[in-house]
């Protein structure tokens, strides 16, 4: 129960990051009007949104002041 809030922001990114690849996916098939904009929007935020997971994480672990995987060096204490 303790990560809860990181296990539910895990799910959403992996759902999102599926819908995205199917969105790649058929956007790079069909030819319309402004379809090479949506295809390097997909792109963009298939590179983007495990980013701004990792910076979730990381300010969550800031927040509530516990060690998680996003920090560079979890073992060590702060000087």
């Amino acid at each position: 129960m303790k990560n809860k809030p990181k296990q539910i922001a895990a799910i959403i990114c992996i759902a999102l990051l599926v819908l995205l690849y199917v969105a790649t996916l058929v956007v790079s098939i069909l030819d319309f009007p402004g379809s090479d904009r949506l295809f390097g929007a997909c792109i963009i935020a298939t590179i983007g949104l495990p980013i701004l997971l990792w910076i979730f994480i990381w300010v969550y672990g800031r927040y509530t002041n516990k060690s998680t995987i996003a920090e560079t060096f979890p073992d060590e204490e702060d000087a």
